[in-house]
């Protein structure tokens, strides 16, 4: 209601002016301007003002305060897992233990190719003797394509 007062106080003088000219022009007098000058608000007011900007003062400070814990203990982990790259791997290999226990349907999980690479490595090795084993198997065929 303070801030309606004060953001607002050409409307409220508008609408005064109105409720006075209503009153006064029976008596033949116009006013000429009406004009909110000074609010007094009332101790009790300020008081519960006061109490509430510290509440908000405070989560404010509470709310910092997690915010740097939190980036103080990722800061800790990726220094860590810097030091122990297999660490890493670890925590990507428990994530879907951890999103497996929800009710989520769909799950889009990233992996490092570092930890696709090797399976990859593999298939291409597979794929290379399997390729070597036709070719020698079917020997003139694979010449006569040339």
């Amino acid at each position: 209601m303070l801030d309606e007062l004060l953001s607002e106080r050409d409307k409220i003088n508008a609408s005064l002016q109105e409720i006075i000219d209503e009153a006064t022009t029976l008596w033949g007098i116009k006013v000429a301007r009406v004009e909110v000058k000074d609010l007094e608000i009332p101790s009790g007011m300020q008081q519960a003002m006061a109490r509430q900007a510290e509440r908000e003062r405070r989560a404010k400070v509470i709310n910092a305060e997690g915010e740097f814990q939190a980036s103080e203990r990722l800061k800790d982990t990726a220094l860590g897992i810097e030091n122990h790259p297999t660490a890493l791997q670890l925590r990507y290999l428990q994530t879907p233990l951890e999103l497996g226990s929800s009710q989520a349907t769909t799950i889009v999980f990233p992996a490092p190719i570092d930890l696709v690479r090797p399976f990859l490595e593999r298939a291409r090795s597979w794929i290379s003797v399997s390729e070597l084993r036709s070719t020698a198997r079917s020997g003139t065929r694979a010449r006569a394509n040339i």
